[in-house]
């Protein structure tokens, strides 16, 4: 195969996904869940010692909670524009944007944008979010890169997989997004690169479940 490393043509999400039996869509609703959980799991522990002991924090706290009870209960829209009483994270990311909790919202409000099909407004929110722990900060750099393969630009969206799996580094995202990244790299025609990610996740992570029928995929490539 060519080294084609740029492609002007939008991925098609169809194509992308068949080339990983549809992983994201077979996945879709544990990764929405899990990304759930974990972001308000941080949210609870950062309660005490961010906005308990820093009273500043408070308020955005407190706008959060609901629009974090929305998200979890995949009501995006409304955890995104508020429900008439409260607001929602795009809201709390402007009037809070200096907090702690108003820099989350971004990050919230990308990841709903994005289960919405709102691509573009979701690109601008995440990349609002500036973070680099290993729960929410590979949730959003992996979302950015399912973003940018929807509107067609592949070498950010590979670019933003292989940052999430950096980020994550644990046995269940990191492969996830790697073999993403490798999908796209496939697709454009750089069997180099895709092998590269694919023998990753045969190497360090070897008993995630994405491991199991990996050689396939590196067979395929070679």
């Amino acid at each position: 195969m060519s080294n084609k490393t740029h492609s002007d043509a939008p991925i098609a999400a169809d194509e992308v996904l068949s080339k990983s039996e549809a992983l994201i869509l077979k996945y879709k609703n544990i990764i929405i869940a899990a990304i759930a959980a974990v972001v308000i799991i941080m949210v609870g522990s950062m309660a005490y010692n961010t906005y308990v002991a820093e009273p500043q924090e408070k308020e955005a706290a407190e706008a959060m909670y609901i629009a974090e009870s929305l998200f979890a209960a995949q009501d995006f829209e409304k955890a995104i524009d508020g429900d008439g009483v409260n607001l929602g994270f795009l809201q709390i990311a402007d009037e809070y944007g200096s907090t702690a909790a108003g820099n989350l919202a971004h990050a919230y409000a990308g990841m709903a944008l994005a289960q919405l099909g709102r691509y573009e407004e979701a690109i601008d929110e995440l990349e609002a979010f500036d973070a680099d722990d290993q729960i929410v900060a590979p949730a959003a750099m992996g979302t950015l890169g399912s973003c940018y393969a929807q509107t067609g630009d592949a070498d950010a969206a590979a670019k933003y997989f292989v940052e999430a799996a950096e980020m994550a580094d644990n046995n269940s995202l990191s492969p996830f997004y790697l073999l993403q990244a490798g999908n796209i790299y496939e697709q454009q025609g750089n069997a180099s690169k895709a092998l590269k990610l694919y023998e990753q996740i045969k190497n360090d992570y070897s008993t995630s479940s994405f491991a199991t029928d990996i050689d396939k995929y590196i067979n395929r490539v070679k």
